[in-house]
């Protein structure tokens, strides 16, 4: 499956949470597949 390359910016103050939303993101757009989930949950 091919999939379009988006580069994304996110700009924010120490500890405002641009890694979780940018984490949060991208798991509900669906670029993590499942087995890396299933590794991290574990």
């Amino acid at each position: 499956e091919d999939k379009t390359h988006l580069n994304v910016v996110v700009i924010g103050h120490v500890d405002s949470g641009k890694s979780t939303t940018t984490g949060h993101l991208i798991y509900q757009c669906g670029g993590i597949d499942k087995r890396t989930i299933e590794k991290f949950e574990k």
